[in-house]
């Protein structure tokens, strides 16, 4: 049913829940573990030109962050023997994570959700919630445990 599982991550303690869904549904169903981390890529910094040395910097630390994130899941599933496949991109999280899925023939996407309610919600937005409204393959959403 599933062949090829797109788990996006941040690398975060809230992603956790997510990571373990999508190593054991990719262990159930012997499928190919994508591992995918995006660099939110601002599309222009007032007053910053582009080759912005502070902010070529940043991107390159936060890339460095993604290769961090997306090791440790890679890790974690090769210990159960999945085949895994990684990138590191910078974009915009919204569209890519998407454009992904679809360039690579994914079956299903598992996303975690940071439980985020009211204001920050709505100040904040949702990748998640986006990916879950614009997505025409199955999104499966893990909520974290409201224990953390």
């Amino acid at each position: 049913m599933f062949d090829r599982i797109l788990i996006p991550t941040d690398g975060s303690d809230p992603a956790k829940p997510a990571v373990e869904m999508a190593i054991n549904l990719a262990e159930v169903h012997d499928a190919t573990l994508h591992v995918l981390y995006i660099v939110d890529q601002p599309t222009s910094v007032s007053g910053m030109g582009e080759g912005f040395s502070g902010l070529d910097d940043l991107m390159d630390a936060l890339e460095d962050r993604g290769q961090q994130a997306t090791k440790a899941v890679v890790e974690q599933a090769s210990e159960r023997d999945i085949e895994t496949t990684a990138a590191v991109r910078r974009g915009n999280p919204n569209d890519d994570i998407l454009t992904y899925a679809d360039d690579n023939g994914i079956d299903v996407i598992v996303m975690g959700t940071h439980g985020r309610t009211g204001v920050k919600r709505a100040l904040l937005g949702s990748v998640t919630e986006n990916v879950v409204r614009h997505s025409e393959i199955p999104v499966l959403t893990v909520h974290r445990d409201p224990e953390e």
